[in-house]
């Protein structure tokens, strides 16, 4: 396969991901902006091989569920569910809110686990494979406010101010509205995301490092998020330090997954002892 080609499908895999039904072969063309046989060609190389499905009245094509079960599978392999969830379960029951934990991938924030705390009236409830719009998010601000300011500025600037969902209508729209934010985080020691990542909801966040160090590389953020009526600013304080002790906690545990990857298993004899 030829690069474009391998770039072309893994577009088509993400379109797919964002699909609650399945597509019609001309819709994914249209979307792709591709000719209608190379799509056919990737569909039915995708079906071969068990990452695609084709309805068989409809002809329509979904994501199969082998992304899901790689995508567990990684998550397992890392130790990450184990290691947070104790974590994340706490803050939730703390908070009563949702509350989710995002681990740094290279220049990215990808959602690995995630905990419902809220247990009456509206609850906040996203989809988790959304992607983390970084100069929209308490989770991305968190971790961008860490950064030198020319490297964070750099990292936006270089994606741009949109995004592949809708966003909140008080997102940033500029450079100049972002390294205020930003510098506001950094004074305050969270971030916030008031109707930015999306309308009706508000969110803080703060970053953890891969060990108690203080000179650790962030690991990853860890928020708290609801509806905009329920995640008020009289709350952030509370809610900072809520989230502040689970980052703690977060630091102090985060070198076990390195050490439960590594670990050989313990043999225990069975024979005599002599």
């Amino acid at each position: 396969m030829t690069v474009a080609a391998v770039s072309r499908c893994l577009t088509l895999l993400e379109l797919l991901a964002g699909e609650r039904e399945p597509v019609e072969l001309s819709d994914l063309a249209d979307r792709l902006e591709l000719p209608t046989s190379a799509v056919h060609r990737l569909v039915t190389t995708l079906v071969n091989h068990g990452w695609v499905t084709q309805d068989a009245a409809s002809q329509k094509y979904a994501l199969s569920l082998s992304m899901s079960t790689l995508a567990f599978r990684n998550l397992d392999a890392r130790n990450v569910p184990d290691v947070v969830q104790s974590v994340l379960n706490r803050l939730a029951a703390e908070t009563q809110e949702y509350c989710r934990l995002a681990i740094l991938e290279g220049r990215d924030l990808v959602w690995v686990a995630r905990a419902q705390g809220a247990v009456t009236g509206l609850r906040y409830d996203p989809d988790m494979g959304q992607e983390i719009v970084l100069h929209a998010t308490a989770n991305g601000k968190a971790w961008l406010a860490t950064l030198p300011e020319e490297e964070a500025l750099e990292v936006v600037y270089s994606r741009g101010f949109g995004a592949t969902r809708k966003l909140g209508p008080n997102s940033a729209r500029s450079i100049d509205e972002l390294r205020t934010r930003l510098d506001e985080t950094r004074k305050r020691g969270f971030a916030t995301s008031v109707e930015e990542a999306e309308a009706g909801t508000a969110a803080i966040a703060v970053p953890f490092r891969a060990s108690f160090d203080a000179n650790a590389p962030v690991a990853g953020t860890i928020s708290v998020a609801g509806p905009l009526i329920r995640i008020s600013p009289d709350r952030w304080p509370d809610l900072a330090r809520s989230l502040n002790t689970a980052a703690v906690e977060l630091s102090n545990i985060w070198p076990l997954r390195t050490r439960q990857r590594t670990m050989t298993p313990l043999i225990v004899a069975t024979g005599a002892v002599r």
